[in-house]
Order: C-alpha cells, then structure tokens, then sequence
C-alpha cells in the first residue's frame, strides 16, 4: 500500500537509513548487541499515570553518556512481518558508536504506548516528562539532544519552549507541521495556507490517526520483557486499504472525506471544521511566535518542502527572540535542494521532480554529530566557529553557500510590475513582468474560476499526498495552455540573475463571487520554453484583512491582496526569465474554494466566480523579487 509505504520511507528517512537486506539487518543487530545494552518497550511513565513505550541503547561502559532522543508517532517496532527491521538498529548503532545512548519512543496512543493520540502527541509535557526520566538514569550525564524528521522533529518546538534544564541540543529537520504562527504565516502547523486548507493533513491523518474504538491494548501490568516479546509477532500496525487519493480527494463535503473512504475516526473530523485563529490550535502541541524558546538548534529545511518558508521565519524569530544570548547564537540553518525529509536522497546529480539541480550532496551526519558532540559532551570542536551561520543550495548555478543571515545581506529586494494589454490568460498571452511602472489605463486581465474544473496541481512543495500529487521541479508551460491561468513573464535575461530570498506579491483583485481564492506560482523559464516551478502561494480573499476575521468580497469592487512570501534560492542564467503564475485553484495541493462564502468544509456545491486581476497607476500588482547584487 502506497499510503503505508510513504509513512514508513519518511520514518526510515527520520532515521538515516536505507533498507538492507535481512542479511545486513542481522548483521547490524549482531554489533549493536556487542557494543549496547538494549532495553525495549520500557512504559516510561508520564505526569498522569500514562505510559509510553520506549527503547533504549545505551553504550557497554559505567561512564555517564549523553541521550539523543526520537519521538515519533510512526512504527518503530524492529519486526514486521516475521522479519527484522533494522531501521532502528541503525539508527542506534550510528549513535552508540559515537557514545550516545539513542532512545526512542512512541507518542501517546500510538502502537504500543498508552493514552489518547493526537497531531504532535500532546500534551506538551510527555516531553518535558520523559527529559526527567531519561536524566535521572545512572547511565545518564544530564544531556539530551532531541532528532528527527517531519513528525519526529515537530513535537520538539512547544517543548522547547518549556526549557527543560537537560534539553540542551535540537536537529529539527523538516519540522514546519510543528509551527503555529510565526511572522506573516498563520499555517497551525501547515494545516492552512493563506485560509486555505492544505490537503496533505487528509491523506497523511488516513493513515496515522489512531482509530480508538479498533486499537488493541495490553493488560496494564504488562512487563517490558513480556511487551518486548510479543511485539516480534505483534506490532500493533494496522493494514490501511489502498486509496487513489487523486480521486477521492474530491469528494464534497470535504469534513467527510476520510468517512468516504470508511477511514478511521479521530481527529480530523474536529480539526476540519477550526478557522485559522481558533482557540483550539493554542491548546495542542504547536509552538507560536508568542512563546519562549530556550534551546540551541541546527534546522534543516528543504526548498520543496511544504513548508519552507514557515520554517525560515522561525529560524529568524529564534535568532532574534531566544531566552538568552547563548541560545540566540545557538541558532544554525541548512537548506537544501530536495523534497520534504529526502536530505540524504541527494547526490551527485540529485533529481528534483524532474530537474537537475546537481551535486547537493553534505556530510549530514558529520554536521549533526559534530553538533551533538558539542552541546551535549562539551566538546571544543569549533563546531561554531567552523560551521556557516545559514548554508543554503542556490539552483540553476547548483551550488552550496554560505551566509551570517537569512536572507544573505547582498540581497536587495528589486519591484516587478504585473502588465498586459488584457489578455494574459494562458502561456499564449500577453502577461509581462516588468520594472516599468504601469500606465494608467491598462486593462485588467479576467478569468474564469470553476470549483468543479480546478487547476491541477503539478509537482510543487508538497508532502505527504499519496499519490495525489508529485512533489518538486515539473515542467509546467503545458499546464500553462489553461485558460484560467495568467502568465506574467520577464522578458529574457541578459546576465545571470541570482534570487535568494523571500518573494513578495501583492494583487489588487475583483470579484463576482463573496469568496475566492488567488493562487501564485513561481517559475524559471528556459530558453527552450521549459518552465520549472520553484514555490507556490495561495490567500483566501475573506482573510485579506487579516485570519482573526472573514468580509467578504463585494461584486466588482477592487481589493488588495497581500498572499503569504514564497522563498527561494535559484539562479537563472542568461536567456533564462521569471515566470508568475496566477490562478484561483492548485487543487489538491489545496482545497478548492467553492466561491459561496460559506463554511467551505460542509458544503458540496459550488459557484462560478468571474476574477480581475488589475495593474494600472492606481491598482499597481507587483512582485518584489530578492535579487542578489554582484
């Protein structure tokens, strides 16, 4: 099943490890044996009386030994289907070698750990729980380094923000679903863009969410030892039905697509139905701009990622707002060239969708090691003297850089004005970018927006889909043929031009419908006509006064639209352009809009909406690209 093959790759990825054979598997075992003492399916024991299921490695010796700590929601059991899994053992072994003791655990309610799950197994305190637990260990020297990626790594933000004394080193990595609001994004952990919602929380909840009323659980004095067995033979992990998610994700009413699918019951349901600023999103397990964080991190971020741009604001907003000074200089970036958690993909000509973006190789381990080693064993290896601030891959020149900022301090934000004669609908229009201000009678350029015809979305930063949609770098000017999608293009480049940085757009919009949305792409375009998407954008026109508040859009009337920064390193060499994209549906990247002004998520009808994009003296729709001065 592809759905339950995408959670166990994107698990053995958090891990760092391929797939060996049995062979190696029992190979891998046999010298962890020599070197560790195992522990599995401790209950380590939370605040209220719940128990979560842990193992432990821990090196052969009487020294005290520092912790790196996963926690996951994923099946970390070491068999499956009568066979061994080494993903765990190697990932332990890689630790112990060094002089870790490498511990991972479940989060509440999932497999064999006890309690009620929910997104980012809350409460927050589990954490902050199982940090005394490990530090009161005699084989313990107080230090822990938390490690993981996407669900392994998004817990780590909230409890970070509670300072546990022995929390003294994090490697988020992929970890945007942990972020609540920071800078200009309201996301609730990627669940909205813009007021949209972001369709990869369907898919991925189908087939994560803990259905309680089917979950097996065990006697609670159960021991370790006996847990420890059974698991050889019970691994708690549930055989979901294959689902084409190209398909049923357009089912209506949206709230009742899991249920469609005879999906299990949970979450969902209840997450379906809450607005951008509700409540609930400041109760669970996501860390928001308003909160402390107290804890050195090296953040590892991809460029076509769900999150990108999410996860550089809180670097940003960690640098300038943490506890101390220590804690604002603890603060380290990567951003590389791959696809959500795919780091270790690259190589020496790494393939993004299907464009060549080079050798994006890095020596992850030795970065993340040589990290640990200093925070958590007190080593002096100059790892923060050695180490770039922020290292970034740039596209197009396909190469790594370095920087003391982000965005690097050469860069200058340059003003493209969006231009046509009215005609700019499809690849075959007249849409331009330019630096020319516009006259003051251009016409505005019309289309129309059909919820029941959406533009499909074509790679783009995604996870997590199924096989909705192909995440990265397609070719999209076939794509580009649609009537409902205006194009607006420099004219070619005459030098090599270098982006690095966010990219701002504001749009002056009309309407006949109460509710729409406006959808942005950015794109490098080739000489030869290929055109390469590198982010995407969305606003749901009700929030363009804010996400606290929905006003709806009145017929005709002219509204200005600032959509959430998309972010990017590219290089487009000479004869190159940029490309916008602008639309109203990347469907399903994002949930269409049926344009009614109503919920949305209860409704199955839509309406046709009629949409103006305006460029003239009075209503000037720009983008403010990140060009990096020579």
């Amino acid at each position: 099943m592809k759905n339950k093959i995408t959670l166990i790759i994107n698990f053995v990825l958090t891990l760092s490890v391929s797939s060996p054979s049995v062979f190696a598997q029992e190979e891998v075992l046999k010298k962890l044996k020599e070197i560790a003492v195992i522990e599995q399916k401790i209950m380590m024991p939370m605040r209220d009386g719940a128990r979560l299921a842990t193992d432990v490695y821990r090196p052969k010796t009487d020294k005290k030994v520092p912790v790196i700590f996963s926690k996951t929601p994923y099946n970390f059991n070491s068999w499956g289907d009568g066979e061994m899994k080494s993903g765990t053992y190697q990932a332990a072994l890689d630790a112990v070698q060094r002089g870790y003791a490498y511990v991972v655990q479940n989060e509440r309610g999932k497999f064999f750990s006890e309690g009620q799950w929910d997104i980012l197994g809350p409460p927050t305190t589990d954490g902050y729980d199982a940090f005394s637990w490990m530090s009161a260990q005699p084989w313990s020297n107080g230090k822990i380094g938390t490690l993981g990626c996407s669900s392994t790594a998004e817990w780590q933000m909230a409890v970070a923000a509670l300072d546990h004394p022995s929390h003294a080193a994090m490697v988020p990595m992929g970890f945007g679903a942990g972020v609540g609001k920071v800078g200009p994004f309201t996301e609730q952990g990627n669940w909205y863009r813009g007021g949209a919602q972001q369709m990869l929380f369907t898919t991925w909840l189908y087939g994560t969410e803990t259905d309680n009323l089917a979950r097996p659980l065990f006697p609670k004095d159960a021991k370790s030892e006996d847990l420890a067995r059974v698991s050889r033979f019970y691994d708690l992990a549930p055989e979901m039905p294959k689902v084409d998610w190209a398909q049923k994700l357009k089912h209506l009413p949206v709230q009742d697509i899991i249920k469609n699918v005879d999906g299990p019951k949970g979450v969902y349901e209840k997450m379906i139905v809450r607005k951008p600023t509700d409540p609930e999103w400041y109760k669970g397990g996501l860390y928001h701009e308003t909160m402390p964080f107290g804890v050195p991190s090296f953040w590892f971020v991809s460029w076509y990622d769900v999150s990108t741009g999410p996860n550089l604001a809180l670097f940003n907003h960690v640098r300038k707002n943490g506890i101390d000074q220590q804690v604002k200089d603890g603060q380290y970036l990567v951003i590389a060239p791959t696809l959500h958690c795919a780091y270790k993909r690259a190589t020496e000509n790494t393939i993004v969708g299907e464009r060549s973006v080079g050798d994006a190789r890095l020596d992850y381990d030795g970065l993340i090691y040589g990290w640990f080693d200093y925070w958590l064993k007190g080593e002096d290896n100059g790892m923060l003297k050695k180490t770039p601030r922020v290292q970034y891959y740039t596209m197009g020149s396909n190469k790594w850089q370095f920087s003391e900022t982000w965005p690097p301090v050469s860069t200058e934000p340059v003003t493209y004005y969006f231009s046509s004669k009215g005609s700019a609908n499809s690849l075959y229009g007249d849409g331009k970018l330019t630096t020319k201000a516009p006259a003051k009678d251009e016409k505005p350029d019309l289309f129309t927006y059909d919820p029941a015809f959406p533009v499909p979305s074509y790679g783009g930063n995604v996870c997590c889909t199924g096989t909705a949609i192909q995440g990265g770098s397609w070719d999209q000017h076939q794509m580009e043929t649609r009537q409902d999608i205006l194009v607006y293009t420099t004219e070619p480049f005459k030098e090599g031009v270098e982006l690095t940085g966010s990219i701002e757009t504001t749009l002056y919009v009309s309407s006949d419908a109460k509710d729409t949305d406006f959808t942005v792409k950015l794109i490098d375009v080739y000489p030869d006509g290929r055109a390469y998407n590198l982010d995407e954008t969305i606003l749901r026109a009700r929030y363009r006064e804010g996400f606290d508040k929905e006003v709806m859009m009145e017929n005709g009337k002219v509204y200005k639209l600032t959509l959430s920064p998309m972010s990017t390193s590219n290089y487009f060499e000479p004869g190159h352009s940029v490309r916008l994209e602008i639309s109203s549906s990347n469907f399903p990247r994002f949930d269409r809009n049926l344009n009614t002004g109503g919920n949305n998520y209860d409704e199955t009808k839509g309406v046709v909406a009629h949409n103006k994009v305006l460029h003239s003296a009075q209503y000037p729709s720009v983008v403010v690209l990140p060009v990096v001065k020579k």
